[in-house]
């Protein structure tokens, strides 16, 4: 209402109270937004931290694998060359002390000898490493028991190397195949 005479409002006590109520309510509705406001921006900042730890997680895998790969990428071919440093050996196992000591085949021993040691250098340099085996107890990680032999020795150790087993930094490339001692 207003007064006719100066065009001023007049309060009749009416309007004071539903601008009062349109106002709370007003308010009542921005905070509700706010709140949901607040909620969203919440679950986006929880949702932005699972994205960046799984990110993360994935670079770091991905390193992982990278670094196996360049570290591990030559096993397959450490398992083949490893017949051939077992025939080398077998080879120069097989010479007599009768053969070693003939003048005309001297130079192929030292050859073959030359050989097997430049052979044990490179696996040396690439970490490939033999596996301890004879007196130690069998380890069913490094060792592959192929028979039990009667033996005064601790049952479990073993006593013979039939094949020598190698490892490639800290994986098994292949098990040392072993005789262990027999109980009583």
């Amino acid at each position: 209402m207003t007064n006719i005479e100066n065009d001023t409002p007049v309060d009749d006590g009416q309007t004071s109270e539903t601008d009062a109520a349109e106002v709370l309510t007003s308010a009542q509705g921005e905070n509700e937004e706010l709140a949901q406001l607040a909620e969203q921006l919440a679950a986006v900042q929880q949702d932005l931290l699972y994205a960046r730890a799984e990110t993360q997680n994935v670079t770091r895998r991905k390193d992982k694998e990278i670094a196996d790969a360049h570290a591990y990428a030559a096993t397959k071919f450490a398992r083949d060359i490893l017949s051939v440093a077992d025939n080398l050996g077998r080879a120069l196992a097989a010479l007599s002390e009768e053969q070693r000591a003939d003048d005309a085949i001297k130079p192929l021993i030292t050859g073959l000898e030359a050989t097997e040691r430049e052979l044990l250098s490179v696996f040396e340099r690439n970490g490939i490493t033999r596996i301890a085996a004879i007196g130690l107890p069998l380890d069913p990680n490094q060792h592959q028991a192929m028979l039990e032999i009667p033996s005064d020795q601790t049952p479990g150790t073993i006593v013979q190397e039939m094949q020598a087993g190698y490892m490639l930094k800290d994986r098994l490339l292949r098990p040392a195949m072993v005789a262990v001692a027999k109980a009583g």
